[in-house]
């Protein structure tokens, strides 16, 4: 992982990364959407100038396979949802708490997740950093780096919950792509998840 961050493209991406994602959850719900959709708009921009988008596969099994994963990956943080919630503690009041605050409300944010967000992260961490990692290092040693570096983005936001979340989608994607190299794949996977997760079958 060192010698990637000798990278400086990588280390600029990641410290730009850091630091409008951290000036992202620090303000309210309302200001969070435009700033955080702008986030993702610059980290597409950064990728997009330095990296090939890969698509080694076809459409209509990259749109299946996203549609299967992006189901599997919700069932499975629908069941850790299950888990914790019968355990002590506030784990249930947390969940709501993270829907007010982070869920879509206006129609122009609906737009941005579809359009931007969810895309966006997957451009980034997948499609330039782990990409990136994956030039300098093993295979699974790639995905648990830059599934942990996609993770600590979300020390910003005070909820150890949606660190783990990002975790293991981090691991969950970075499997995906590996296995297809295709990020039109893991862009319907994310943006499955999300509207599955935010909007139709929400855990709260």
């Amino acid at each position: 992982m060192i010698r990637s961050l000798k990278d400086w493209k990588v280390l600029v991406g990641l410290l730009l990364a850091y630091l409008l994602i951290s000036i992202s959850f620090d303000y309210k719900q309302q200001v969070f959407w435009y700033l955080y959709t702008a986030t993702m708009l610059v980290l597409i921009s950064i990728t997009i100038m330095n990296e090939k988008i890969e698509d080694k596969t076809a459409n209509t099994k990259h749109m299946l396979i996203g549609v299967i994963s992006g189901i599997g990956l919700y069932l499975i943080v629908a069941a850790g949802n299950l888990i914790f919630g019968i355990l002590p503690g506030n784990f249930d009041k947390i969940v709501a708490t993270l829907y007010d605050r982070f869920s879509p409300e206006w129609f122009w944010q609906y737009l941005a997740l579809i359009f931007i967000i969810a895309p966006g992260e997957e451009l980034f961490w997948r499609g330039f950093i782990q990409k990136r990692f994956m030039n300098n290092m093993g295979t699974f040693s790639s995905i648990f780096a830059s599934a942990a570096l996609y993770a600590g983005a979300f020390i910003f936001t005070d909820y150890p919950i949606l660190i783990i979340m990002a975790f293991v989608s981090g691991i969950f994607w970075g499997l995906l792509y590996v296995w297809k190299r295709s990020i039109p794949l893991l862009i319907v996977s994310h943006l499955l998840f999300d509207l599955l997760l935010l909007i139709f079958f929400p855990l709260s």
